[in-house]
């Protein structure tokens, strides 16, 4: 009739009494498997560079990654994200990559988040240097040398922990200067030798070299190159490796804080002066340390309070 209101259809409701969490896993659900973006940091990726990768995914048991041909451990971070830190190699060919990532929920089929990355190629000089001659045409007890030091960095770098060491952002491993020397080819007695791949600190002799970050000690000992050598696990194929000094602090299998004294500086091993010379590889992938240093990565793991 003409001015009556017109009823609701007894058929539709007019309200849905839904619990927010029940509405929130739904919409979740709904998402499709790229809505679970991946985070790189830094997001341009360069040969040589260390990468925080990020995945906000509460609802993962478990994370399958590969990348560049190396395994990516993801770890359970704060609020149902996911981290890994991983990295480009310094002599990684600049063009595309495939990170590979597939998500593997409690319950239900697996989330495929592969995607291209694009590597960057990075800019490094030619530095010439005059070293003592055994240390370029070693005679045969110096190779028997090497050759045994090789097969202990190798025991060193084979099972590294099954978990992240480290806590919050690394530091500095020495107070001195450090230099651009990272990814440097270097000609040693006029002839080219090798890519440098670490960082020097121009350390005076006796200077406190500490841990850049918790781990534990895989090596201490006086090899031929290196000279007396520290090696630190922080897990999950992270390394750090600092070379070349005078006297060493630490015994292979301790466990140190970050910034717990490893030794003091000096001019073992081939060296044109004393330095330090701190090296970064995950999962053999040479990194720059100076990028890792300038990482923040207090989101994926925050340092204890003092």
């Amino acid at each position: 009739m003409k001015g009556r209101k017109a009823r609701p259809h007894p058929a539709v409701p007019l309200h849905y009494p839904v619990p927010m969490r029940f509405l929130a896993a739904l919409l979740l659900a709904a998402l499709p498997a790229a809505a679970q973006s991946v985070v790189l940091t830094p997001e341009t990726v360069s040969a040589g560079s260390p990468v925080l990768l990020q995945i906000h995914a509460p609802q993962a048991a478990s994370i399958d990654a590969d990348w560049l041909g190396r395994r990516v451990q993801f770890f359970r971070g704060i609020n149902g994200t996911w981290f890994a830190l991983a990295g480009a190699d310094v002599e990684t060919p600049p063009g595309p990559s495939t990170l590979a990532i597939h998500l593997h929920p409690a319950s239900g089929p697996a989330q495929d988040l592969t995607q291209p990355v694009e590597i960057h190629a990075a800019q490094y000089r030619t530095t010439t240097l005059t070293v003592a001659p055994q240390f370029i045409a070693p005679g045969p007890a110096e190779l028997r040398r090497i050759e045994a030091d090789q097969k202990l960095k190798e025991k060193a770098f084979a099972s590294s922990a099954a978990r992240p060491l480290w806590r919050g952002t690394f530091r500095a491993p020495v107070r001195a200067a450090p230099t651009d020397s990272f990814g440097t080819r270097r000609v040693f007695n006029g002839t080219l030798d090798s890519i440098h791949k670490g960082m020097d600190f121009r350390a005076r002799p006796g200077t406190p070299v500490r841990a850049a970050n918790s781990g534990i000690v895989v090596l201490a000992r006086r090899l031929f190159y290196e000279g007396n050598c520290v090696i630190l696990d922080h897990g999950l194929g992270l390394y750090t490796t600092s070379m070349h000094l005078s006297r060493i602090r630490v015994r292979e299998g301790q466990r140190v804080a970050a910034g717990a004294q490893l030794g003091l500086s000096g001019a073992t091993g081939r060296v044109t002066g004393p330095h330090l010379h701190w090296s970064v590889r995950w999962q053999g992938a040479s990194l720059d340390p100076a990028q890792l240093l300038s990482l923040n990565l207090k989101s994926a793991i925050p340092a204890p309070q003092p």
